[in-house]
């Protein structure tokens, strides 16, 4: 962990500071940002290990930020804020942030959630189904010794259908967790992709099939 980099979104300077601080004992290099309109350019430029990112942030908010970054990368994001509804946790983990930390917290559960995010980025980063592994770090579908590219779009859709295998997705529901900003997309965008993922896929393993249409529903992962 020692060579981790972590981004600290947060316009309160007492409060970046003592994140700052906390993580830096852990031997964790840091870097702040106080306005939203600078963090994209900087985790496109320095694809930080971990973001932690404040809602409320001068210029641009965190939510916008967040779905702005989900666009090209998969990097962790803490979301953390003084809002404590449930609804606003539920939107945020929605729009694509893997935690969420309500102020006023203690700076070392912070720094555990961020230890919870570098350990999953270390570990063999994938997830298997039927010997499917998907990697995060380079947008990959491997089986055995072959692997195959895929466009950040057609990782993220064949990401979201196996991490739930069995469970059938609407193309609305596709839709709506793969483009997070708003765009209007037709239920044949949905179905391209999928066809190009199932072809791909193929080249892996002419005889298994993974993406399954469900008739009048969507489209499930399933290997059998």
């Amino acid at each position: 962990m020692t060579s981790a980099h972590i981004l600290i979104v947060e316009d309160e300077e007492n409060l970046a500071k003592i994140m700052r601080d906390y993580l830096s004992r852990e031997e964790l290099q840091t870097h702040v940002i106080t306005d939203g309109n600078d963090v994209v350019a900087y985790v496109r430029e320095h694809k930080p290990d971990v973001i932690l990112l404040d809602i409320m942030l001068p210029n641009k908010d965190g939510s916008t930020i967040c779905k702005e970054i989900r666009q090209f990368s998969n990097t962790p994001i803490i979301m953390t804020t003084a809002r404590i509804d449930e609804i606003d946790r539920i939107i945020g983990l929605e729009i694509g942030a893997d935690d969420y930390v309500c102020k006023p917290y203690s700076p070392r559960e912070l720094v555990a959630r961020v230890k919870v995010q570098l350990r999953k980025r270390s570990q063999p980063n994938s997830e298997e189904g039927k010997d499917l592994k998907l990697n995060d770090d380079f947008l990959t579908a491997s089986l055995s010794s072959k692997s195959i590219e895929l466009t950040f779009v057609e990782y993220n859709l064949l990401k979201k259908l196996h991490a739930s295998k069995g469970r059938i997705y609407n193309r609305d529901q596709l839709i709506d967790s793969i483009y997070t900003d708003g765009r209007i997309v037709s239920d044949r965008t949905i179905d391209s992709h999928i066809k190009k993922i199932r072809k791909k896929l193929k080249t892996l393993n002419p005889k298994q099939e993974y993406i399954h249409s469900i008739y009048g529903c969507g489209y499930k992962f399933e290997a059998k």
